[in-house]
Protein backbone atom coordinates (compact mmCIF):
# COMPACT_ATOMS: atom_id res chain seq x y z
CA UNK A 1 0.00 0.00 0.00
CA UNK A 2 1.20 3.44 -1.31
CA UNK A 3 1.50 5.98 1.35
CA UNK A 4 -1.29 8.06 0.77
CA UNK A 5 -3.61 5.12 0.25
CA UNK A 6 -5.58 4.07 3.69
CA UNK A 7 -8.15 1.68 2.49
CA UNK A 8 -10.10 -0.85 4.63
CA UNK A 9 -8.30 -4.12 5.37
CA UNK A 10 -9.15 -6.76 7.92
CA UNK A 11 -8.23 -5.60 10.72
CA UNK A 12 -6.31 -2.41 10.12
CA UNK A 13 -9.65 0.06 11.72
CA UNK A 14 -6.29 0.96 14.28
CA UNK A 15 -4.17 2.08 11.50
CA UNK A 16 -7.09 4.14 10.06
CA UNK A 17 -8.59 5.74 13.16
CA UNK A 18 -4.37 6.79 13.30
CA UNK A 19 -4.51 8.01 10.25
CA UNK A 20 -7.91 9.80 10.89
CA UNK A 21 -5.62 11.44 13.52
CA UNK A 22 -2.67 12.32 11.75
CA UNK A 23 -4.95 14.19 9.66
CA UNK A 24 -7.12 16.40 11.89
CA UNK A 25 -4.07 17.25 13.88
CA UNK A 26 -2.34 18.37 10.54
CA UNK A 27 -5.37 20.22 9.34
CA UNK A 28 -6.66 21.21 12.49
CA UNK A 29 -5.04 25.17 12.99
CA UNK A 30 -5.54 25.54 8.92
CA UNK A 31 -9.61 25.09 9.55
CA UNK A 32 -9.73 26.53 12.86
CA UNK A 33 -8.04 29.59 10.75
CA UNK A 34 -9.79 29.86 7.78
CA UNK A 35 -13.46 29.84 8.99
CA UNK A 36 -12.74 31.83 11.91
CA UNK A 37 -15.54 34.40 11.13
CA UNK A 38 -18.33 31.95 10.71
CA UNK A 39 -18.53 31.53 14.86
CA UNK A 40 -16.18 31.93 18.23
CA UNK A 41 -12.93 30.03 18.34
CA UNK A 42 -14.54 27.64 21.12
CA UNK A 43 -17.46 26.34 19.18
CA UNK A 44 -15.33 25.93 16.00
CA UNK A 45 -13.26 23.60 18.23
CA UNK A 46 -16.52 22.04 19.40
CA UNK A 47 -17.20 21.61 15.42
CA UNK A 48 -13.83 20.19 14.40
CA UNK A 49 -13.87 18.11 17.52
CA UNK A 50 -17.26 16.61 16.22
CA UNK A 51 -16.66 16.20 12.67
CA UNK A 52 -13.46 13.87 13.64
CA UNK A 53 -15.58 12.06 16.17
CA UNK A 54 -18.13 11.30 13.26
CA UNK A 55 -14.73 9.52 11.12
CA UNK A 56 -13.83 7.56 13.52
CA UNK A 57 -17.60 6.35 13.90
CA UNK A 58 -17.64 5.77 10.56
CA UNK A 59 -14.42 3.65 10.90
CA UNK A 60 -15.83 1.76 13.69
CA UNK A 61 -18.60 0.65 11.98
CA UNK A 62 -16.29 -0.82 9.02
CA UNK A 63 -16.51 2.36 6.57
CA UNK A 64 -13.27 3.15 5.04
CA UNK A 65 -11.38 6.21 2.97
CA UNK A 66 -9.38 5.49 -0.23
CA UNK A 67 -6.28 8.04 0.89
CA UNK A 68 -5.44 10.61 3.38
CA UNK A 69 -6.81 13.30 1.01
CA UNK A 70 -10.11 11.79 0.98
CA UNK A 71 -10.18 11.78 4.77
CA UNK A 72 -9.46 15.64 4.94
CA UNK A 73 -11.89 16.32 2.35
CA UNK A 74 -14.26 14.32 4.56
CA UNK A 75 -13.24 15.93 7.39
CA UNK A 76 -14.10 19.32 6.05
CA UNK A 77 -16.86 18.94 5.22
CA UNK A 78 -18.18 17.22 8.14
CA UNK A 79 -16.48 20.42 10.06
CA UNK A 80 -18.47 22.62 8.05
CA UNK A 81 -21.61 20.99 7.99
CA UNK A 82 -21.39 21.25 11.93
CA UNK A 83 -20.64 24.94 12.06
CA UNK A 84 -23.36 25.14 9.78
CA UNK A 85 -25.76 23.81 12.31
CA UNK A 86 -24.15 25.83 14.98
CA UNK A 87 -24.68 29.05 13.79
CA UNK A 88 -28.30 28.07 13.01
CA UNK A 89 -28.91 26.71 16.46
CA UNK A 90 -27.17 29.90 17.79
CA UNK A 91 -28.98 32.40 16.24
CA UNK A 92 -32.52 30.99 16.86
CA UNK A 93 -32.01 31.42 20.13
CA UNK A 94 -32.51 35.21 20.10
CA UNK A 95 -32.38 38.08 17.92
CA UNK A 96 -29.19 39.50 19.89
CA UNK A 97 -27.52 36.40 20.09
CA UNK A 98 -27.94 36.62 16.11
CA UNK A 99 -26.50 39.57 15.77
CA UNK A 100 -23.36 39.28 17.94
CA UNK A 101 -22.67 35.68 15.95
CA UNK A 102 -22.86 37.80 12.46
CA UNK A 103 -20.62 40.96 14.56
CA UNK A 104 -16.74 40.64 13.92
CA UNK A 105 -14.88 39.63 17.00
CA UNK A 106 -12.62 42.36 18.80
CA UNK A 107 -10.29 39.03 19.36
CA UNK A 108 -9.68 38.53 15.52
CA UNK A 109 -6.46 40.13 13.78
CA UNK A 110 -8.36 41.97 10.93
CA UNK A 111 -10.88 42.66 13.55
CA UNK A 112 -7.75 44.72 15.51
CA UNK A 113 -7.66 46.76 12.96
CA UNK A 114 -10.94 48.58 12.74
CA UNK A 115 -12.24 51.11 14.81
CA UNK A 116 -15.52 49.97 16.57
CA UNK A 117 -18.19 52.69 15.60
CA UNK A 118 -20.38 53.76 18.29
CA UNK A 119 -23.46 54.83 17.07
CA UNK A 120 -24.81 56.87 20.12
CA UNK A 121 -25.74 60.44 20.40
CA UNK A 122 -22.39 62.34 21.22
CA UNK A 123 -22.17 63.79 24.76
CA UNK A 124 -22.42 67.63 22.98
CA UNK A 125 -25.43 66.02 21.53
CA UNK A 126 -26.61 65.02 25.05
CA UNK A 127 -26.21 68.24 26.79
CA UNK A 128 -28.25 70.00 24.19
CA UNK A 129 -30.92 67.21 24.19
CA UNK A 130 -31.09 67.47 28.11
CA UNK A 131 -31.27 71.09 28.32
CA UNK A 132 -33.65 71.51 25.21
CA UNK A 133 -36.07 69.56 27.51
CA UNK A 134 -35.09 71.12 30.54
CA UNK A 135 -36.76 74.44 28.28
CA UNK A 136 -39.43 73.01 27.39
CA UNK A 137 -40.18 71.87 30.68
CA UNK A 138 -39.98 76.02 32.10
CA UNK A 139 -41.99 76.90 29.15
CA UNK A 140 -45.03 74.44 29.60
CA UNK A 141 -45.86 76.14 33.05
CA UNK A 142 -46.84 78.70 30.94
CA UNK A 143 -49.65 76.79 30.04
CA UNK A 144 -53.09 76.51 31.28
CA UNK A 145 -53.63 73.55 34.04
CA UNK A 146 -55.91 71.84 31.51
CA UNK A 147 -53.19 72.19 28.56
CA UNK A 148 -50.56 70.78 31.58
CA UNK A 149 -52.76 67.76 32.51
CA UNK A 150 -53.61 66.75 28.66
CA UNK A 151 -50.00 66.95 27.12
CA UNK A 152 -48.59 65.29 30.56
CA UNK A 153 -51.43 62.29 30.00
CA UNK A 154 -50.25 61.98 26.30
CA UNK A 155 -46.56 61.59 26.84
CA UNK A 156 -47.08 59.03 29.31
CA UNK A 157 -48.91 56.88 26.45
CA UNK A 158 -52.55 57.16 27.86
CA UNK A 159 -55.41 56.94 25.72
CA UNK A 160 -57.67 59.53 24.80
CA UNK A 161 -60.55 57.33 26.01
CA UNK A 162 -58.70 56.54 29.04
CA UNK A 163 -58.05 59.73 29.93
CA UNK A 164 -61.81 61.04 29.31
CA UNK A 165 -62.97 58.12 31.09
CA UNK A 166 -61.03 59.23 34.14
CA UNK A 167 -61.64 62.95 34.06
CA UNK A 168 -65.26 63.12 32.59
CA UNK A 169 -63.92 65.25 29.78
CA UNK A 170 -65.40 64.68 25.75
CA UNK A 171 -63.25 64.08 22.90
CA UNK A 172 -64.50 66.98 21.66
CA UNK A 173 -63.07 68.63 24.44
CA UNK A 174 -59.55 66.87 24.91
CA UNK A 175 -59.10 67.27 20.96
CA UNK A 176 -59.54 71.04 21.74
CA UNK A 177 -57.06 71.21 24.75
CA UNK A 178 -54.42 69.56 23.25
CA UNK A 179 -53.99 70.87 19.80
CA UNK A 180 -54.18 74.90 21.76
CA UNK A 181 -51.38 72.92 24.13
CA UNK A 182 -49.13 71.68 21.44
CA UNK A 183 -49.79 75.21 19.23
CA UNK A 184 -49.19 77.49 22.41
CA UNK A 185 -46.14 75.70 23.28
CA UNK A 186 -44.58 75.51 19.64
CA UNK A 187 -45.64 79.61 19.61
CA UNK A 188 -43.78 79.82 23.49
CA UNK A 189 -40.48 77.93 21.82
CA UNK A 190 -40.49 79.95 18.65
CA UNK A 191 -40.58 83.34 20.60
CA UNK A 192 -37.90 82.28 23.06
CA UNK A 193 -35.27 81.24 20.03
CA UNK A 194 -36.15 84.80 18.27
CA UNK A 195 -36.35 86.95 21.36
CA UNK A 196 -39.66 87.99 20.71
CA UNK A 197 -41.73 87.88 24.28
CA UNK A 198 -45.04 85.57 24.22
CA UNK A 199 -48.16 86.31 24.77
CA UNK A 200 -48.94 85.98 28.01
CA UNK A 201 -52.50 84.62 27.06
CA UNK A 202 -53.78 81.80 25.35
CA UNK A 203 -56.78 81.30 22.79
CA UNK A 204 -58.18 79.47 25.57
CA UNK A 205 -57.82 81.82 28.50
CA UNK A 206 -58.67 85.19 26.57
CA UNK A 207 -61.84 86.93 28.19
CA UNK A 208 -65.36 87.43 26.36
CA UNK A 209 -66.26 91.40 25.41
CA UNK A 210 -67.63 93.38 28.80
CA UNK A 211 -70.44 94.94 27.25
CA UNK A 212 -70.64 97.09 30.58
CA UNK A 213 -67.94 99.59 28.54
CA UNK A 214 -70.10 100.01 25.63
CA UNK A 215 -72.29 103.24 25.34
CA UNK A 216 -75.57 102.96 24.89
CA UNK A 217 -76.01 104.78 22.03
CA UNK A 218 -79.72 104.67 20.19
Amino acid sequence: MSTGSVARRPGRSSDLAQEIALVSASKRELLLRIHRHRLRREDLEDCFSQATLELLAHVEAGGSFASRAHIANTLELRFLSRAHDCRRALSGRSPMRAVLERADRLDDRHALRVEPIDRGPSVEELVLIREELRRIGRLSMSLSADQRLVLGSQLSGESCAGFCARHGWSREKYRKVAQRARSRLKALADAGESGVPPARCSSDSLPGPTYEHISPHT
